[in-house]
């Protein structure tokens, strides 16, 4: 049977698109753009011929002391041209830099033949044509090479140059030129030249997460610091922040036996260089969230470096986790309280200890702790310092900030950390006298409080690594390098096992190993520090003198210094006698005023306020404040409180943070620090 065939709409017909007008002229524009690139160095070319005629021409009738000044003046126009694109192109490639500087130089010097022979005569004719040709088309090779991004053996030549010219460029900063100083396998660092007069480094800081994504390096690849002699200049390194991303194990001390004075090594930087870092002569903060190795980062790897020098003590307090974290460390350090009271006695005792310890130092004719002046250098650690504040009386606290204040200039550094160091948990005082150590934080609100202001202009961000990469953190502190403060490091692991894993047991293991290879117990230190330290074997030192040091003019009476340390507790503990004519014995009887004399009176006792006396001062203060138009104020207009009555500032601090969460006064700006009020204060 024939096949049977069922009729079909046929599909409509496909219609090629018809890209509209605008298309058209886009694409027209795009490829018209392209080919100007290309354009330049022909014009270039015309442009000289005609400049080589209309000299030469202009001359014909000229006479010869004419064209031979002329020709002088043209001939040093070139030189410095070709002097000038020498130096403007260094931060090109060598290959790229001579091509350039040649250029310049022959096309001058063309010019010079030109204006004498002609620019059509055999000899120069033939070089414009074959010459300029050819020059020409050497920039148009350079052109496509750059335009599909091979100019390998500008890489090659200048990495820096290559990749920070491409990124910057990107970025919006066109005019900027960077130099190779040097070169590793882990890292690049050089020089960058900003355009004078518009740019200086802050604004290169800034741009640093734009030229990062231009070249396409990971976040934080780029760190920079400033010149600090030519503010249009910055320097500038480029690493990989990956190779921080896993643990780094503890690799033992750096110098066993020398002195605290010595460089301690915490860690690594970004670049793989070893931090060095002098922890003498200022106080340091600690900050970081839970989990992000502010304590064992921080506190052991410091700690197990300080331990292995002849001449420091180290006093630890930590009332929050007891020996939780320093336990491990305890044979190593010369006192670890763990209780209020204990806390209470070490900071009381070792504020005692700051003025027998200045009055020494001034008898050897010293402002400050030097190595070898015959005291033990003091590291003061405390674990979760807010706690440990907070336990202290409102006279106690007040001798601590004075202990902050005074103890640096007797040998000794105090080191506070916590997890976040707002008004609330540390005393604005302190604050401003400690060096940042910053682990990973929670936002960029809390990074705040753990940085140094230059570190947050440069633009530095803990908060990308929360608690995720435990160690890596920011330091800014006396004896870090400007370029490096800004740099991210990572501190040292503790219990690493062969499969690279962290393993509790094993870190603690490992750090009691190492505290017991150091013990406190038989270093030898000055008498003060022993009775500070509690130690009941404790060798006394045999301090040495200064080399440079006369003995008779530090105002000392020719003993040895041996001596003098021994004693250095009875000199301080005797007084003046402060009325010498005035003698008695035990058994003297003590006779009565002679009749008509008044008697002795004495200052009544200062009153003691209640606390509710105390918050009705509060109040009242605050209220007469709103009164007077104020909304927003700050610490120091509640100075006359602390003048006039018992209040404190602490007590003062801690009863505004109640008000605040009670809705009574408004919240806390953090940037301005003052409280805002956005209604009269009114108890609940």
């Amino acid at each position: 049977m024939p096949r049977t065939t069922t009729s079909a709409t046929p599909p409509p017909a496909v219609l090629p698109a018809v890209p509209d007008s605008s298309s058209w002229e886009q694409v027209a524009t795009r490829e018209v753009s392209k080919a100007l690139l290309y354009f330049p160095p022909w014009l270039i070319g015309l442009l000289l011929f005609g400049l080589g005629a209309a000299f030469h021409f202009t001359l014909t009738s000229d006479d010869p002391q004419t064209i031979a000044w002329t020709t002088a003046l043209i001939i040093t126009c070139v030189l410095v041209l070709t002097a000038l694109t020498w130096r403007q192109s260094h931060a090109r490639s060598l290959t790229g830099r001579a091509h350039t500087t040649l250029t310049t130089l022959a096309g001058g010097l063309w010019v010079c033949a030109a204006t004498i022979d002609g620019p059509a005569t055999t000899v120069t004719g033939r070089l414009i044509l074959i010459g300029g040709v050819a020059f020409a088309l050497s920039f148009n090779i350079r052109t496509v090479i750059r335009a599909k991004q091979i100019d390998v053996n500008g890489a090659m030549a200048d990495p820096l140059a290559f990749l920070f010219g491409r990124g910057a460029d990107k970025a919006g900063m066109p005019a900027v030129q960077a130099r190779t100083i040097q070169a590793t396998a882990h890292k690049v660092t050089g020089e960058v030249q900003l355009a004078e007069g518009r740019q200086i480094a802050d604004d290169l800081q800034k741009k640093v997460p734009y030229v990062e994504s231009g070249i396409g390096l990971p976040p934080g690849s780029i760190t920079t610091a400033i010149d600090p002699d030519d503010a249009s200049k910055a320097s500038v390194t480029i690493s990989d922040p990956r190779v921080m991303k896993h643990p780094i194990a503890w690799p033992g001390p750096s110098r066993i036996g020398a002195s605290i004075a010595a460089p301690i090594r915490p860690g690594l930087w970004q670049d793989l260089d070893e931090v060095e870092y002098i922890i003498v002569g200022h106080h340091v903060q600690i900050m970081g969230k839970t989990g992000a190795g502010k304590s064992i980062g921080g506190a052991w790897n410091v700690l197990a470096e300080v331990v292995t020098r002849r001449d420091v003590a180290v006093f630890a307090i930590d009332i929050t986790k007891g020996e939780q974290t320093l336990g491990p460390l305890k044979a190593a350090l010369h006192r670890l309280e763990t209780t209020r009271d204990g806390a209470r006695a070490l900071l009381g005792e070792m504020y005692a200890g700051i003025k027998p310890r200045t009055d020494l130092l001034a008898s050897k004719g010293l402002q400050k702790w030097v190595e070898g002046c015959g005291l033990t250098y003091w590291v003061l650690w405390l674990e979760e310092f807010p706690d440990i504040y907070d336990a202290l009386t409102d006279k106690q606290q007040e001798q601590f900030l004075s202990l902050i204040k005074a103890i640096r200039s007797a040998g000794g550094t105090v080191v506070l950390s916590l997890q976040r160091s707002d008004w609330t948990q540390m005393p604005t005082i302190a604050r401003g006298q400690l060096a940042k150590m910053c682990f990973g934080v929670d936002s960029a609100a809390d990074a705040t409080f753990g940085l140094s202001e230059a570190q947050e202009d440069a633009g530095c961000r803990p908060e990308l690594w929360s608690n995720k990469q435990p160690g890596m953190a920011y330091l800014d502190a006396p004896s870090i390098p400007e370029d490096r403060i800004t740099m991210p490091m990572r501190t040292y692991a503790w219990g690493i096992t062969a499969a690279g894993e962290f393993d509790d047991e094993q870190a603690n293991a490992q750090m009691r190993a190492h505290a017991a290879a150091f013990p406190a117990i038989h270093k030898q230190i000055d008498a003060m520090t022993a009775a500070l330290s509690r130690l009941a074997a404790t060798a006394l030192a045999d301090p040495a003198p200064l080399p440079a040091l006369d003995t008779a003019e530090a105002g000392g009476d020719g003993e040895d210094d041996d001596e003098e340390v021994r004693n250095v507790a009875a000199e301080y503990l005797a007084t003046d006698d402060p009325d010498p004519e005035v003698s008695a014995g035990i058994d003297d009887e003590i006779t009565d005023f002679p009749e008509g004399e008044p008697p002795l009176t004495f200052a009544p006792p200062e009153p003691k306020m209640t606390p509710e006396e105390r918050g009705a001062a509060l109040m009242a203060r605050l209220h007469e404040l709103w009164d007077d138009g104020a909304r927003d104020v700050g610490t120091g207009d509640f100075k006359v409180l602390w003048e006039t009555t018992d209040i404190s500032r602490s007590w003062f601090q801690k009863q505004m943070k109640r008000l605040c969460e009670a809705g009574v006064i408004g919240a806390y700006d953090d940037d301005r620090q003052r409280y805002l009020m956005e209604h009269r204060p009114e108890l609940p």
